[in-house]
């Protein structure tokens, strides 16, 4: 039920106990409510959220789709507008008073049910603003009961019904604060690809093997580095083209595994 209350914050946790402060800190002078649906963490995750104004928080299992637990927290929302946030994401300051001016507003006399929002990507010291890595725009501010997510795909965005607009400031995202969490969340992401090669019935084959082997991993790193000019973020920008396309011949071989073992289990 949408009350008079202005901006719902929702946001879905697990083992975030490094970034949920940050990320809670920057949004403190703008929602009216924070509602935060944790996975059990088992860290100090939901410790932290109660010390700060206007949290609300919900505990229920860490599913596999994390999504899940980000729709629940959309659903428990009671403002006038949503914002979307992952835990490793800080508002900056030049967003949170463009979302103040937009939600100030009458909410009739806006045409737009969500907005669009530019993501600058953390990566090896910098934000990244070659390689197709910027602007990083992801649709996470929408009013209630116009937006949803899908749950069916890690990398997916919200549905928006009707008209969607664009916010011109960043929201900083540090998903990879470190090399070592990035090559962790590497490790998830090339799983799921394997997963989802899995469901599709991709045949192991020759030809699939030398595509995701000798054809999409080079043809990610010139897209990305040259063509997208990642070379201009320096080092930073050289290594995430690297180990990005390296995500294919990873994947292809979790993806071998994985069906080997369901023959001989």
């Amino acid at each position: 039920m949408i009350t008079s209350k202005r901006l719902s914050i929702a946001i879905a946790t697990y083992n975030e106990e490094q970034f949920i402060g940050q990320c809670l800190d920057s949004v403190a002078t703008i929602a009216d409510e924070i509602i935060l649906v944790d996975g059990h963490s088992s860290d100090k995750t939901t410790t932290i959220a109660k010390q700060h104004k206007n949290v609300k928080v919900f505990e229920t299992t860490n599913k596999s789709m994390f999504h899940l637990n980000k729709q629940m927290a959309i659903d428990h929302c009671s403002g006038t507008w949503i914002l979307q946030l992952d835990a490793d994401e800080i508002v900056s300051n030049s967003l949170q008073k463009e979302i103040d001016q937009l939600i100030n507003r009458d909410p009739k006399d806006i045409p737009e049910n969500g907005f669009w929002v530019n993501r600058a990507n953390f990566f090896l010291t910098k934000f990244l603003k070659k390689g197709g890595q910027y602007p990083d725009r992801t649709l996470r501010l929408y009013k209630n009961g116009k937006g949803r997510l899908p749950c069916n795909s890690v990398h997916e965005q919200a549905v928006v019904e009707g008209k969607v607009g664009y916010l011109t400031s960043d929201l900083l995202h540090y998903a990879d604060a470190s090399f070592s969490r990035y090559l962790n969340r590497n490790n998830r992401y090339t799983t799921l690809i394997a997963e989802d090669l899995a469901n599709n019935h991709l045949n192991a084959n020759t030809l699939n093997f030398i595509n995701y082997f000798f054809i999409k991993p080079p043809a990610w790193f010139i897209k990305t580095y040259f063509r997208h000019k990642g070379f201009q973020d320096g080092f930073p920008g050289f290594v995430f083209s690297w180990y990005s396309s390296l995500r294919f011949p990873l994947a292809f071989i979790k993806y071998y595994e994985l069906i080997h073992k369901s023959k001989t289990i």
